[in-house]
């Protein structure tokens, strides 16, 4: 059994912390262009295969690269960082204390206990999170490849997005452009964000709303939704530790 590191957004972490989150996408770098097919085994090893020939008049041949998923394959763990901060608590001198982001409270602080393992005071970014201030462990279960687009609504709710029928603010009486139907409205959850003015009820569904976490993520890294890459599927549950 190996064990890696994984980050995750504040709003990811929360989806963690409450169960709703046992799958996470990540890029499969490696996989572009229009003659690309990708298959996977049980264990996470990716096979890559595409038509490649130097030109018009050349003959074509197949080309196959084997890419392991580099997030581990089921029975390995993943540790998770994510941003947290270094706090003074009473007794611990000029140790800095490990506080999660869920703890602060305004200007204030209520850690659930003392964690002396802050290498620094202040706000710490994920990437810096070590290993021993990780509160989070995840056990793979399964990976898998396939297009982003292809995600279902059963895999779009196990990601861990706000379910449509979660309380809303309503606003706005437009006509809805997917449908032709009833009033648009921005939806506010713990876990999205705001929904933009493109979905009313009838249209909301949850791989719409997991679209939208996407693109707030990946998008400007070139990766948005309408390009519909290849990405890993990690499928996980959490263990204590």
């Amino acid at each position: 059994m190996k064990e890696r590191p994984i980050l995750f957004s504040g709003a990811m972490v929360r989806a963690l912390l409450d169960g709703s989150k046992t799958q996470t996408r990540r890029i499969l770098k490696q996989a572009s262009g229009p003659s690309l097919s990708v298959d996977c085994d049980d264990r996470g090893l990716a096979e890559l295969s595409w038509l490649h020939g130097d030109g018009p008049g050349h003959e074509v041949h197949e080309r196959i690269q084997r890419v392991p998923c580099p997030y581990g394959e089921p029975g390995d763990r993943l540790w998770v960082r994510e941003s947290f901060w270094g706090c003074d608590a009473p007794g611990y001198g000029d140790q800095p204390c490990v506080v999660y982001d869920d703890e602060w409270h305004g200007k204030e602080y209520r850690a659930a206990e003392i964690r002396p393992w802050a290498r620094k005071f202040g706000r710490i970014p994920s990437i810096h999170m070590p290993r021993d201030c990780s509160r989070i462990t995840l056990e793979i279960t399964g990976v898998r490849v396939e297009r982003l687009q292809d995600i279902s609504e059963q895999d779009a709710l196990a990601e861990g997005v706000e379910s449509p029928d979660a309380e809303r603010d309503e606003h706005d009486w437009s006509i809805c452009p997917q449908c032709g139907g009833t009033r648009l409205y921005d939806a506010i959850g713990p876990n999205l964000g705001v929904m933009p003015d493109t979905d009313c009820r009838k249209c909301d569904t949850h791989a719409k709303r997991y679209r939208n976490s996407w693109d707030s993520l990946n998008a400007a890294r070139g990766y948005g939704w309408d390009t519909n890459p290849w990405v890993w599927i990690v499928e996980f549950k959490r263990v204590a530790e």
